[in-house]
């Protein structure tokens, strides 16, 4: 997976010391002004890919994988805005729908893809699913995952063919699981081979992975949904700092009893979004009760949490896209075992803290802000129709197991900037 190529078939806290405040708030404006100077956004996708995906920091990718052109005004009634993969595609039929839909679609690098490379619907070119896991061996059996070497030199192959748009590698829940007790499904050649992972992302430009917690027949993988931000931070671990990174979230029952629901596909979400990803691929088949290819069109409640999680996303894409600043707040809940992730940019006259509690248990937490705003300042709770004072240079808010809470602030000064010497 994301899935599977077949529609028919199943497989697949930080510390630091603190700054003075009052020489913080003397050097706010020169600080503000160095920031706006200095700092580079990081955007969707680099500006030379002539054919490739926005690079307009307002633009967040959202995909689905491998669905039926005919259901593209649906999933775009959503604010789903990219399509990955086409069943034994592309073809003139598939693209053609999919161009009076207005949704662009990545697609395997076959001779009639190559054909439309003048074609603006193409955004992007993928390498075979998961090429980590244990490959069918045409018998019915498996054999030994795909050699690195061979993912590299298909990457150069297709960068040949086509340097215009970016090549696309979505690699398996194998690299999410604890390296003392491998993922199966890799094999036994290749279950303990977790060198292989910086080079399989070398035969990619935008690198992905899937790992489905709620709905896993693996109970020591079942309901631990802080695996998708592992395996972000992992991906980010072995392909280095500038790949861009996204990945798959589960939406339907796939082939369990079970089913995320829509909060949890939130959370899963926004801990990729907060831990780097920057591109979202929803895998809507399931098999469970019956197949269904469109299984998140299926179900009206999910249906509908994914387009509010949809047009939360698209709303705060300057935000999300704008450089990280891990230094001007903290965040720590009353539980010290309980990690809250956070990710903190600051965009035109704001501060944005996007938070996610990494376990399934409530507890209070505390943001404690570098420099504090003016006085009376409050936050705001995106979306939830609340507002927060800060008191102290601080402010609390409760979190629920895995929840989620989106705030804006007064803009603080840059903490990137800030000079050794304002340090306590």
């Amino acid at each position: 997976m994301p899935g599977r190529r077949s529609p028919s078939t199943t497989r697949s806290l930080w510390t630091g010391r603190w700054r003075a405040p009052l020489a913080v708030a003397l050097l706010a404006p020169l600080l503000i002004g160095l920031g706006a100077a200095s700092s580079r956004r990081v955007v969707a996708g680099p500006s030379d890919w002539e054919q490739g995906p926005p690079s307009d920091p307002s633009h967040f990718p959202l995909a689905v994988w491998l669905q039926s052109p005919g259901n593209a005004e649906a999933y775009r009634a959503i604010g789903i805005n990219l399509y990955v993969g086409l069943w034994q595609g592309p073809t003139e039929a598939q693209l053609a729908e999919l161009a009076a839909a207005g949704m662009p679609v990545m697609a395997d690098q076959n001779a009639l893809g190559l054909a439309h490379r003048a074609d603006p619907i193409l955004q992007g070119w993928l390498q075979p699913d998961e090429p980590d896991n244990a490959q069918p061996d045409g018998q019915g059996g498996y054999g030994p995952c795909v050699d690195p070497a061979s993912v590299q030199a298909r990457y150069a192959r297709m960068r040949q063919a086509d340097p215009s748009r970016p090549v696309f590698l979505n690699l398996g829940q194998g690299l999410a699981w604890d390296r003392d007790q491998p993922y199966v499904g890799r094999g036994s050649a290749c279950a303990g081979r977790w060198d292989h992972y910086p080079e399989y992302a070398r035969g990619s430009d935008i690198l992905s992975f899937d790992i489905y917690p709620v709905t896993s027949p693996y109970p020591q993988i079942q309901g631990q949904l802080w695996r998708v931000a592992l395996g972000v931070d992992r991906l980010r671990e072995w392909a280095g700092p500038d790949k861009i990174l996204w990945n798959a979230i589960e939406t339907t029952h796939i082939n369990s009893e079970r089913m995320p629901s829509p909060a949890q596909v939130r959370a899963e979400v926004w801990m990729s979004i907060v831990h780097g990803s920057r591109g979202i691929l929803y895998f809507a088949h399931e098999w469970q009760p019956s197949f269904r290819e469109a299984g998140l069109l299926h179900y009206p409640e999910m249906r509908a949490g994914v387009a509010a999680i949809n047009r939360e996303v698209t709303a705060l894409a300057p935000a999300i896209h704008a450089p990280a600043d891990p230094g001007a707040v903290r965040a720590r809940a009353s539980d010290p075992e309980l990690p809250i992730d956070i990710l903190v940019t600051h965009a035109d006259d704001a501060t944005y803290v996007f938070a996610v509690s990494m376990r399934d248990r409530p507890s209070l937490v505390r943001f404690e802000l570098a420099a504090a705003p003016g006085a009376a300042a409050t936050v705001e709770a995106i979306g939830e129709d609340r507002r927060i004072a800060i008191q102290g240079g601080r402010f609390e808010d409760r979190f629920a197991g895995y929840a989620v809470h989106l705030y804006r602030l007064p803009r603080l000064a840059d903490a990137r900037l800030m000079l050794p010497w304002l340090r306590r």
